[in-house]
């Protein structure tokens, strides 16, 4: 069955442990959180304290999305602020596969995020390493954004990857994902699929989830 990972960035700030608590009893199977940092992308999130704060909230697995520059500095600190899963954006790191083995050599798995531009074969010599790879259909820095049609080619061909190099990659596609592109993202090869505005913008929170895991 596909995973859904609420992305807390379209949580209510003012009472986000409320909205962990709420969103995991409403079926969510991983916790979304995008750290951004004003360089990579054009926008400033929350950073370790607030990890922190929520982690005692939920069990479920923080799917930690470090939108950031040189995230192999930080690796050491999101572990310890309670992630279960770091993912790090290829364009964003020097040495990826440097990054990619310390991070497993912590017992945490490893995932790599592709922007919208960047092209599937990048993966091929890393894809085996692999715990999942984060798939971009919006270019990222905001919510609320539209899914960007050709995404679905590219899950398609990473999928194709998986299936000769690794056949346990989860595929997560993240940005502009709701209950009426869903279906179509899970046939093209997805299996985690991040919402954020789709799932906490009225409140229906398990009404929501549902909707988008079809």
């Amino acid at each position: 069955m596909v995973k859904i990972s609420p992305s807390i960035l379209s949580a209510d700030f003012s009472k986000l442990g409320e909205d962990v608590i709420n969103v995991d009893k409403a079926g969510a199977d991983f916790i979304h959180i995008d750290v951004m940092d004003g360089n990579f992308v054009p926008n400033i999130s929350f950073g370790l304290p607030v990890i922190k704060s929520i982690r005692n909230k939920t069990e479920k697995i923080f799917d930690v999305h470090l939108m950031i520059e040189n995230p192999s500095r930080y690796i050491d600190d999101f572990i310890e602020a309670g992630a279960d899963i770091i993912t790090i954006h290829y364009e964003s790191e020097k040495h990826i596969d440097r990054a990619i083995e310390y991070i497993k050599s912590k017992g945490i798995k490893a995932g790599v995020s592709l922007n919208p531009g960047t092209p599937t074969w990048v993966l091929n010599d890393i894809i085996e390493k692999l715990d999942l790879v984060l798939i971009m259909s919006v270019n990222p820095g905001f919510g609320g954004q539209k899914f960007i049609p050709y995404s679905l080619n590219k899950i398609k061909e990473v999928k194709e990857m998986s299936l000769n190099k690794n056949k346990d990659l989860l595929i997560e596609v993240d940005g502009g994902v709701d209950k009426n592109n869903s279906k179509s993202i899970i046939e093209a090869g997805a299996n985690v699929l991040v919402a954020g505005s789709a799932i906490f913008r009225d409140g229906n929170l398990k009404e929501n989830i549902e909707a988008i895991r079809g």
